[in-house]
């Protein structure tokens, strides 16, 4: 919901339209920049109805203006993407769906889970994942709230910490010693801090993950 992983999806559908196309693209993208302020006091106050409703909202006004394809730009905002479906008559790619495709291509069976703690805790996404035969590692008691306190903290406020990357790579490494045979960035501002270039085992950006889809769903249309 942040600006922050708003410019990754800009960006980064960008430059797949470009790179298949050429600089004069024919890509259209259609952005509501929500109130992120509001967002987190409904997250913080359980108002997840409000949310609900406060999105569809916006994915109406996005619909009427000539969108052919939904995206939420955040992973834990997908608590409520059942009801902003049903606002719609247009389909909404679903983030955590769009993972585990890539996650079960890979063969791989168990996997960590790195997001906010509303992510990392609830059901709604890793329901998503295990509901396809994906068993979910999260992090546990401090190192829970260390990465949770990063993301709303650092990185949503554009802010890199070397400190905060070395402990999310301990975090992710114990992951591993659990038994996950990869990492899910559950939380589109992630990217900024870490990728496949720390880890020997497979990285799921579900940032990138998300603008592919995207990217070949609209192609597809």
């Amino acid at each position: 919901m942040s600006w922050v992983s708003s410019l990754s999806y800009y960006q980064w559908l960008n430059e797949l339209a470009q790179d298949k196309f050429g600089p004069r693209h024919p890509l259209t993208i259609l952005m509501s920049s929500v109130n992120w302020a509001l967002i987190q006091e409904y997250q913080r106050n359980a108002e997840w109805d409000k949310a609900a409703a406060y999105l569809a909202d916006e994915a109406k006004k996005l619909e009427t203006a000539g969108a052919g394809l939904m995206l939420i730009g955040t992973n834990t905002m997908h608590k409520v993407a059942d009801e902003v479906q049903a606002a719609l008559d247009i389909p909404l790619l679903h983030i955590a769906d769009a993972t585990a495709t890539r996650i079960k291509d890979k063969g791989l069976k168990s996997i960590g889970l790195l997001g906010t703690k509303y992510t990392m805790e609830q059901d709604f996404y890793k329901g998503h994942l295990e509901q396809q035969g994906i068993e979910v590692h999260v992090p546990v008691g401090e190192d829970m709230d260390r990465v949770n306190q990063v993301i709303f903290d650092e990185l949503c406020c554009n802010i890199i910490n070397d400190n905060s990357r070395e402990e999310y790579i301990r975090i992710t490494h114990d992951l591993f010693d659990r038994g996950a045979e990869g990492v899910i960035l559950g939380c589109t501002e992630i990217t900024m801090l870490i990728g496949q270039d720390h880890f020997d085992k497979p990285v799921f950006d579900t940032t990138m993950i998300h603008v592919e889809e995207a990217f070949k769903a609209a192609l597809e249309e």
